[in-house]
Protein backbone atom coordinates (compact mmCIF):
# COMPACT_ATOMS: atom_id res chain seq x y z
CA UNK A 1 0.00 0.00 0.00
CA UNK A 2 1.65 3.31 -0.69
CA UNK A 3 1.91 5.88 1.50
CA UNK A 4 -0.92 8.51 2.18
CA UNK A 5 -0.46 11.95 1.10
CA UNK A 6 -1.67 14.26 3.42
CA UNK A 7 -2.89 18.09 3.60
CA UNK A 8 -2.63 19.77 7.51
CA UNK A 9 -4.61 22.89 8.10
CA UNK A 10 -3.51 25.56 9.95
CA UNK A 11 -5.59 24.30 12.68
CA UNK A 12 -3.58 21.44 13.28
CA UNK A 13 -0.38 23.98 13.93
CA UNK A 14 -2.31 25.25 16.90
CA UNK A 15 -3.57 22.22 18.29
CA UNK A 16 0.02 20.49 18.62
CA UNK A 17 0.89 23.36 21.28
CA UNK A 18 -2.80 23.66 23.06
CA UNK A 19 -2.37 21.14 25.94
CA UNK A 20 -5.79 22.42 26.85
CA UNK A 21 -7.55 21.17 23.51
CA UNK A 22 -8.88 17.99 23.61
CA UNK A 23 -7.68 16.76 20.53
CA UNK A 24 -4.15 17.58 21.58
CA UNK A 25 -2.83 14.31 22.31
CA UNK A 26 -4.60 13.05 18.84
CA UNK A 27 -2.70 15.74 16.93
CA UNK A 28 0.29 15.30 18.20
CA UNK A 29 0.15 11.79 17.66
CA UNK A 30 -0.19 12.46 13.83
CA UNK A 31 2.82 14.61 13.81
CA UNK A 32 4.85 11.62 15.28
CA UNK A 33 3.09 8.97 12.59
CA UNK A 34 4.36 11.48 9.65
CA UNK A 35 7.92 11.34 11.66
CA UNK A 36 7.73 7.71 11.53
CA UNK A 37 6.68 7.91 7.39
CA UNK A 38 3.25 6.85 8.26
CA UNK A 39 1.89 9.76 5.87
CA UNK A 40 3.54 12.26 3.37
CA UNK A 41 2.23 15.45 5.00
CA UNK A 42 1.88 18.45 2.54
CA UNK A 43 0.77 21.96 3.75
CA UNK A 44 0.70 25.40 1.77
CA UNK A 45 1.70 29.05 1.21
CA UNK A 46 -1.53 29.61 2.49
CA UNK A 47 -1.39 28.12 5.78
CA UNK A 48 2.31 29.49 6.25
CA UNK A 49 0.78 33.03 5.73
CA UNK A 50 -1.97 32.50 8.49
CA UNK A 51 0.74 30.79 10.75
CA UNK A 52 2.91 33.97 10.27
CA UNK A 53 0.06 36.26 12.07
CA UNK A 54 0.31 34.50 15.13
CA UNK A 55 1.67 36.43 18.23
CA UNK A 56 5.68 36.35 17.37
CA UNK A 57 6.85 33.33 19.59
CA UNK A 58 3.60 31.10 18.97
CA UNK A 59 4.30 31.80 15.04
CA UNK A 60 8.06 30.62 15.20
CA UNK A 61 7.00 27.58 17.47
CA UNK A 62 4.60 26.82 14.66
CA UNK A 63 6.85 27.34 11.69
CA UNK A 64 9.29 25.47 13.03
CA UNK A 65 7.09 21.96 13.14
CA UNK A 66 7.14 22.29 9.19
CA UNK A 67 10.63 21.89 8.95
CA UNK A 68 11.00 19.57 12.23
CA UNK A 69 8.79 17.19 10.33
CA UNK A 70 9.64 17.69 6.96
CA UNK A 71 6.43 18.77 5.58
CA UNK A 72 6.39 20.19 2.60
CA UNK A 73 5.22 23.48 1.19
CA UNK A 74 2.76 23.53 -1.57
CA UNK A 75 2.78 27.30 -3.48
CA UNK A 76 -1.13 28.47 -3.71
CA UNK A 77 -1.89 28.14 -7.84
CA UNK A 78 -4.12 30.10 -9.80
CA UNK A 79 -5.89 26.72 -10.15
CA UNK A 80 -6.40 26.26 -6.35
CA UNK A 81 -7.44 29.63 -6.31
CA UNK A 82 -10.32 29.28 -9.10
CA UNK A 83 -10.95 25.90 -7.46
CA UNK A 84 -11.80 27.58 -4.48
CA UNK A 85 -13.64 30.75 -6.03
CA UNK A 86 -16.39 27.38 -6.99
CA UNK A 87 -16.58 26.33 -3.61
CA UNK A 88 -17.30 30.02 -2.57
CA UNK A 89 -19.81 30.17 -5.74
CA UNK A 90 -21.55 27.10 -5.05
CA UNK A 91 -22.40 28.41 -1.56
CA UNK A 92 -20.05 25.66 0.26
CA UNK A 93 -18.15 28.20 1.72
CA UNK A 94 -18.73 31.81 2.61
CA UNK A 95 -16.73 34.42 0.55
CA UNK A 96 -14.96 35.88 3.86
CA UNK A 97 -14.04 32.19 4.45
CA UNK A 98 -12.35 31.93 1.29
CA UNK A 99 -9.24 30.43 2.32
CA UNK A 100 -10.71 27.53 3.94
CA UNK A 101 -11.63 26.51 0.57
CA UNK A 102 -8.15 27.41 -0.63
CA UNK A 103 -7.37 24.37 2.20
CA UNK A 104 -9.59 21.83 0.25
CA UNK A 105 -9.03 22.98 -2.89
CA UNK A 106 -5.09 23.03 -2.34
CA UNK A 107 -5.51 18.94 -1.37
CA UNK A 108 -7.58 18.41 -4.56
CA UNK A 109 -5.46 19.84 -6.97
CA UNK A 110 -2.24 18.46 -5.76
CA UNK A 111 -3.74 14.95 -5.53
CA UNK A 112 -3.63 14.91 -1.81
CA UNK A 113 -5.41 11.71 -0.30
CA UNK A 114 -6.87 13.86 2.76
CA UNK A 115 -7.05 17.20 4.52
CA UNK A 116 -6.85 17.37 7.74
CA UNK A 117 -8.16 19.72 10.17
CA UNK A 118 -10.07 20.78 13.88
CA UNK A 119 -11.76 23.54 11.79
CA UNK A 120 -15.10 22.66 12.32
CA UNK A 121 -17.35 25.01 11.88
CA UNK A 122 -16.48 25.45 7.91
CA UNK A 123 -13.73 22.04 6.77
CA UNK A 124 -14.76 19.35 8.53
CA UNK A 125 -18.48 19.27 8.32
CA UNK A 126 -21.00 17.06 6.15
CA UNK A 127 -22.30 19.76 4.32
CA UNK A 128 -18.49 20.71 3.06
CA UNK A 129 -17.45 17.02 3.26
CA UNK A 130 -20.47 15.93 0.84
CA UNK A 131 -20.47 19.26 -1.70
CA UNK A 132 -16.45 19.46 -2.15
CA UNK A 133 -16.52 15.51 -2.73
CA UNK A 134 -18.97 16.49 -5.76
CA UNK A 135 -17.35 19.82 -7.43
CA UNK A 136 -13.79 18.15 -7.37
CA UNK A 137 -15.44 15.34 -9.47
CA UNK A 138 -17.34 17.63 -11.98
CA UNK A 139 -14.15 19.60 -12.44
CA UNK A 140 -11.85 15.93 -12.85
CA UNK A 141 -10.36 16.02 -9.56
CA UNK A 142 -10.49 12.91 -7.09
CA UNK A 143 -12.42 13.66 -3.86
CA UNK A 144 -10.65 14.34 -1.34
CA UNK A 145 -11.24 12.96 2.39
CA UNK A 146 -11.87 15.80 5.10
CA UNK A 147 -11.37 14.68 8.63
CA UNK A 148 -9.79 15.25 12.12
CA UNK A 149 -6.73 13.86 13.30
CA UNK A 150 -8.81 11.76 15.85
CA UNK A 151 -10.39 9.93 12.93
CA UNK A 152 -6.59 9.17 11.31
CA UNK A 153 -4.30 8.07 14.22
CA UNK A 154 -3.66 5.23 15.39
CA UNK A 155 -4.33 4.62 19.17
CA UNK A 156 -3.97 1.13 19.21
CA UNK A 157 -0.32 1.42 19.52
CA UNK A 158 0.11 4.77 21.17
Amino acid sequence: MRTQKIYLETTLFNYYFDKDRDAHADTVRLFKEIAEGKYDAYTSSAVIDELTMAPAEKSVAMLALVSEYGITILQVTEEAEDLADIYVSEGIILHKYRTDGVHIAMAAVNDLDMIISMNFQHIVKLKTKLMTRAVNIMNGYRPVEIISPMEVVDNENA
